[in-house]
């Protein structure tokens, strides 16, 4: 039995239209997914399966929270997801998944989900993710305040000095010579 056998979803032995599932992964699971976004974390999955016209829609609804690290001062922080999922599977010769349908061969008629499950667990988490004003790691917030003076003066913000480029000079002179 393998380690995500548990994640297997056997949809010919479905006895009803609709059936539930549900799950709370953990670090066990993006342990053994091996996913780079989450590593560490705790999640609750739910999945309805309705079967109908020969497609099985499987729907899923994630809920919980996961350990990221801060883009502005690399410590770890805890981020709160939600999100949900469609996934469209249905019965063929072969395996397949072509984006929108996933075909599993029908003399076996078992999905893993837990690679889908894990997929909308990252997609849940924003693309930007900082700690709260005030609550990222002093040490490093001092150092980033140290560099971004000596780069950049006030804040670290870019200061304009109003000197350019000469070579942008030479064509905006062409430009407005144009426009004259």
């Amino acid at each position: 039995m393998g380690r995500l056998d548990k994640y297997n979803v056997d949809l010919k032995g479905l006895t009803e239209a609709n059936s539930t599932y549900s799950w709370t992964v953990d670090q066990e699971f993006f342990s053994i997914v091996e996913g780079e976004e989450v590593q560490r974390g705790k999640v609750n999955v739910d999945l309805k399966v309705t079967k109908a016209s020969g497609v099985y829609h499987l729907s899923f609804s994630v809920a919980g929270s996961v350990i990221v690290t801060c883009d502005r001062c690399l410590d770890d922080m805890s981020l709160d997801i939600e999100n949900t999922g469609e996934l469209k599977v249905k019965l063929g010769p072969d395996f397949a998944d072509d984006g929108d349908i996933v075909v599993v061969p029908e003399d076996k008629g078992i999905v893993n989900v837990a690679w889908y499950i894990y997929e909308f667990i990252a997609l849940a988490i924003p693309i930007k993710h900082v700690h709260a004003p005030g609550k990222c790691n002093k040490g490093m917030m001092e150092k980033l305040d140290e560099h971004s003076a000596e780069e950049g003066g006030e804040e670290g913000g870019d200061v304009d000095t109003g000197a350019t480029d000469p070579r942008w000079d030479a064509l905006n002179s062409i430009l407005e010579s144009d426009n004259e």
